[in-house]
C-alpha cells in the first residue's frame, strides 16, 4: 500500500472534504449523501469508515470517486436513494451536488406552474407543509415595524 502524507483537504465527489474527519462523516459533506448513504458508499468501495478522510491513498480516493459515480449501477435498495420514480424519466435515481439543487428547482417551478397549492405557498414564501403562521416563519415575512416608541 502506498504511503501519503497527511491532507487538510481531500477532493472527493466534487467537493472538498475536511482531512481531519472520519471518511464517513467527511462524504457528509457533499451535498446529497447523508449518514445512510456514506456507510453505504464506505460499504461498497471496502474502506474502512473510520479511517481518516486524510489519511486516505490516491488510489482509495479514486475507488470512492468512482463508487459515487457509479452508485446507479450498484445494487442499492430503492429506498436508500433520494430521488425515486423520477418525474420526467420514471427511473430511481441519486443525485449529488448541484444536480440536486436543481432538481429541486425545478420541482418548485413546476408545482409553481401547474399552480397547485404547494406552489402557491413557496411562490409567497409561507410555510408548505401545513404549520401554522401565527407566531413561527417571521422571518420570511420581511422587516415587521412593531409600536413606535413615542419620543
Amino acid at each position: 500500500m502506498e504511503q501519503t502524507e497527511f491532507r487538510h483537504i481531500v477532493r472527493i465527489g466534487g467537493s472538498d472534504l475536511p482531512g481531519t474527519k472520519s471518511v464517513l462523516f467527511a462524504l457528509r459533506k457533499v451535498k446529497g449523501i447523508g449518514f445512510i448513504m456514506g456507510n453505504a458508499i464506505c460499504h461498497l468501495s471496502q474502506i474502512d469508515r473510520t479511517k481518516r478522510a486524510g489519511d486516505l491513498s490516491d488510489t482509495e480516493i479514486r475507488k470512492l470517486n468512482s463508487t459515487i459515480e457509479n452508485l446507479k449501477n450498484e445494487s442499492l435498495p430503492k429506498w436508500l436513494v433520494n430521488r425515486r420514480k423520477d418525474p420526467e424519466t420514471g427511473v430511481d435515481k441519486h443525485l449529488m451536488g448541484p444536480d440536486l439543487m436543481l432538481a429541486k428547482e425545478d420541482d418548485i417551478k413546476t408545482l409553481r406552474k401547474i399552480k397547485s397549492y404547494k406552489g402557491f405557498r413557496h411562490g409567497k414564501g409561507l410555510p408548505v407543509r401545513g404549520q401554522k403562521t401565527k407566531s413561527n416563519f417571521r422571518r420570511n415575512k420581511g422587516k415587521s415595524l412593531g409600536v413606535k416608541r413615542k419620543r
